[in-house]
């Protein structure tokens, strides 16, 4: 016996993953970890008993279910589900299966469609933060072609503008968690910044590196990958996340100067593998520290540190980010007030997942 489980497979960005209404899910937190490693097929290095995609960045899921908040309309809980481990991760978002949260919330009827644009208020449970998404509704339905073209994304699709409202310092409880613009951790300097997504923020050269090899190349060096997380696992603390042996955040981000025409160049470990682009929140929080006088990042981004607003266009390896930001041109502190960002989605499939009922044998 097999327990169905209704789904809707989604790209975000640059990620895919499984979106579930709440309801169709357990109420119980391990039970609903289990069901959702079993969907995945997880722990396996190739989910070939589940839909995973066999990397992180394709073994996502996001959970939605209609907003008490006054100021939202949907809450969406992001969960990193681990490929080769028996575990799901709850401690960071995910601003790439945040575009796809507002065409779900319309199709499923928690958003009442417009005509030719739709916001859509998403409360981003993981950090209580807010985004708002503009999503492209002609004649009152979601439109997933168009002409936008994300890096990363073969063709192209309907724009989804994210605006990311009040997100500094959302998980570690400050735009700069340590309270220093610059910290040394294992004799190496670093910028640890939280605008949306904790980043610890390494100069490439501190390691002997370029800033410019592949993900493969930086992940085939061990005493790289070695040193690195020795770095993460004793900054975590003072980043007010904890141990961080066990969890996803901070990301560790080297950067280099920009090599395609951008402000910055990056490396991204996410925590354990690189990444083939940066994440959504990940870029906004490295384009921030580019405009923190000071920092590690504005080191490569000259110009920019001393600006009220900017565009960043943060490299990676597959192509970059744009970023907008602006600050409180009132405040005496680098106060952000307002960061966005364009991204795009499709839906790939809608119906369900099946699951042993060894598993769950459903509500």
């Amino acid at each position: 016996m097999q327990t169905a489980i209704p789904c809707t497979i989604m790209r975000g960005g640059t990620s895919k993953g499984l979106y579930f209404h709440a309801a169709d899910l357990p109420a119980d937190r391990e039970m609903r970890n289990r069901v959702l490693l079993a969907a995945m097929g997880s722990p396996d290095i190739r989910q070939i008993d589940g839909i995973g995609g066999a990397h992180p960045l394709t073994s996502k899921v996001a959970v939605l279910s209609p907003s008490g908040r006054p100021d939202a309309d949907i809450d969406y809980l992001f969960l990193q589900v681990a490929v080769d481990k028996p575990e799901v991760s709850d401690s960071q978002n995910c601003g790439n299966i945040l575009a796809g949260v507002g065409p779900w919330a319309i199709e499923h009827g928690v958003v009442p469609a417009q005509d030719g644009i739709t916001p859509v208020r998403i409360h981003m449970v993981n950090t209580q933060a807010l985004a708002v998404a503009q999503i492209r509704t002609p004649g009152g339905v979601v439109e997933y072609d168009g002409e936008a073209q994300i890096d990363g994304v073969p063709g192209t699709a309907a724009a989804v503008l994210l605006d990311f409202l009040d997100i500094a310092g959302s998980s570690c409880g400050a735009l700069l968690p340590t309270g220093s613009i610059v910290d040394t951790v294992e004799g190496v300097e670093v910028t640890c910044i939280d605008n949306g997504m904790p980043v610890v923020i390494l100069r490439a050269a501190d390691f002997g590196k370029t800033g410019q090899e592949n993900p493969e190349q930086l992940e085939g060096d061990q005493v790289l990958c070695q040193r690195i997380e020795a770095i993460r696992l004793a900054i975590g603390p003072r980043m007010n996340l904890g141990d961080v042996a066990r969890k996803t955040v901070p990301k560790m981000s080297l950067v280099s100067l920009a090599q395609s025409g951008g402000t910055i160049a990056t490396r991204t470990f996410i925590p354990r593998r690189v990444h083939e682009a940066i994440g959504v929140l990940g870029a906004v929080s490295v384009a921030t520290a580019c405009m923190m006088p000071g920092s590690v990042a504005a080191a490569f981004a000259p110009g920019v540190a001393d600006a009220q607003s900017g565009r960043i266009k943060v490299e990676h390896p597959t192509g970059f980010f744009t970023v907008e930001l602006e600050f409180d041109a009132a405040s005496s502190a680098r106060k952000v007030k307002r960061a966005a960002l364009l991204r795009t989605a499709r839906k790939l499939m809608r119906g369900e997942v099946y699951v042993p009922a060894s598993v769950w044998a459903g509500p």
